[in-house]
């Protein structure tokens, strides 16, 4: 790959980063921008220059809540939300490790409620990431008010298609995974 910048296109696969003239609309509508070290419109203009160290090292890309308001609000339809996935799957792929505590159970938790069912299982997601992140009793009382609300069920929701989640899993598997 000749550069950081091309890596991360190809990752994205849709429209170029190139073509952001940094307006700073996806920041302007970022919900989580006050509490990023580098905020969306930042992390294109370093991606561009090269910096990959700086973007993967960040915890902007793993505070990124996927809302896709920036993608929305872009006028040149680069999708950022996108570009966060892409960029927290290549710092993984680096051995780095998120800044934000607990982040990276999390994101690990999520993925393999996707992977295991091809849906979200609130309740075995929080399973794996309390276990994960040794953080066993902090909203307990939360968690039991929802249960019994009837706000988290104890079973999966159906998806028609598992074989075709896994199958999107496997074909987007790091190389040496």
């Amino acid at each position: 790959m000749d550069s950081f910048l091309e890596e991360v296109n190809q990752q994205i696969d849709g429209v170029p980063l190139q073509r952001c003239f940094h307006c700073r609309k996806c920041t302007a509508g970022c919900p989580l921008a006050s509490a990023m070290d580098l905020k969306p419109n930042e992390l294109i203009k370093r991606i561009q220059r090269g910096q990959r160290r700086e973007v993967l090292g960040s915890a902007a890309i793993w505070l990124c809540a996927s809302c896709e308001t920036c993608t929305t609000r872009c006028p040149n339809q680069v999708d950022i939300a996108r570009m966060m996935d892409a960029l927290r799957q290549m710092a993984l792929a680096a051995g780095g490790a998120a800044r934000e505590k607990n982040i990276q159970a999390f994101h690990s938790a999520f993925l393999g409620s996707i992977r295991k069912s091809g849906r979200i299982n609130e309740t075995a997601m929080m399973v794996s990431y309390k276990l994960q992140s040794k953080d066993y009793f902090s909203d307990m009382v939360m968690g039991l008010g929802m249960f019994a609300k009837g706000k988290l069920s104890p079973f999966a929701p159906k998806t028609k298609n598992l074989a075709a989640v896994r199958r999107i899993f496997e074909q987007t598997k790091p190389a040496g995974r």
